[in-house]
């Protein structure tokens, strides 16, 4: 039984970017960042190397890719589910700015809806 069960954030028009970036991915890609979500689903609280806390209610999920790659999948509990809200693949040791601030935004905007 998922304990904490995973769901797509959805914009105002009904679009799932998570969704969207996920299926842009080849198979492989995808099924490594599927894999370590249902680790997350099934076995919450998980921790590091896995999940890691980035503060103000956001968490990764963190996948190691094929050739060296790194993907990052960030989310937030809302309603004891992991509503999935931005993912990428990280380029450089720091999480950037801008995809931050991309989660926080879609963060205010489904805690406004709710």
């Amino acid at each position: 039984m998922k304990r904490l069960p995973a769901a797509f954030y959805r914009s105002v028009s009904g679009r799932e970017p998570v969704r969207i970036w996920l299926k842009s991915l080849g198979s492989d890609d995808r099924k490594a960042i599927g894999d370590d979500i249902r680790t997350v689903e099934f076995g919450w609280p998980v921790g590091m190397p896995i999940c890691r806390p980035m503060g103000r209610g956001l968490f990764e999920v963190r996948s190691d890719l094929s050739g060296g790659r790194i993907a990052r999948v960030l989310f937030a509990i809302v309603n004891e589910q992991a509503v999935l809200l931005h993912g990428f693949i990280k380029k450089t040791q720091k999480t950037p700015q801008s995809d931050l601030e991309t989660t926080r935004r879609r963060l205010t905007d489904l805690k406004a809806r709710i």
